[in-house]
């Protein structure tokens, strides 16, 4: 059975309020989860995991704004907060740079963006319906990335390893 946007949300909402998931240890330069987390590691600096749970939570309020000005059937108000979660050059640089040392997470970043976009091209197209199918896509790519992936912070020297040119997991 298909999930409506609001059930979505609610997931979005679960996975994002969480945070760094307990039950993580450091090994050799590497926080790891436990063993029975199955979802691809993410790894990233320090600095850049904290930047990304900065993003999620932005996208988490530009969610929270949609669904707000959906309610009021403000499409002028969807259609800017929609913007939050659209695609442009440096957010796309932003997700090529995140993703570096985990195959297949840019794309799947940029695929975010991109459908986003689909929600302010609904909204100013005034069809509400459409826009609830936007954000119902988007919302799935958000739930299948936190279904794949999960941040591994790691050291300077283990990012270097895995970002190097022809580098391997």
């Amino acid at each position: 059975m298909a999930k409506t946007p609001l059930a979505v949300l609610a997931s979005l909402l679960i996975i994002v309020a969480t945070g760094t998931p307990t039950g993580c240890e450091e090994h050799g330069g590497m926080m790891s989860q436990s063993s029975n987390d199955t979802r691809q590691p993410l790894p990233l600096l320090p600095m850049m995991a904290a930047h990304q749970r900065q993003n999620m939570r932005e996208h988490l309020a530009a969610v929270q704004a949609i669904v707000a000005a959906i309610a009021r059937d403000d499409m002028a108000g969807v259609a800017k907060a929609s913007a939050g979660l659209g695609f442009t050059e440096a957010m796309g640089q932003m997700c090529e740079h995140m993703g570096a040392a985990a195959p297949g997470f840019t794309p799947m970043a940029l695929n975010f963006h991109r459908t986003a976009d689909t929600i302010g091209d609904a909204a100013r197209s005034g069809d509400r319906q459409r826009v609830l199918s936007a954000l119902d896509q988007t919302l799935q790519t958000c739930v299948g990335c936190h279904a794949a992936y999960r941040q591994e912070v790691v050291d300077e020297e283990i990012w270097r390893r895995l970002t190097a040119p022809h580098a391997t997991r």
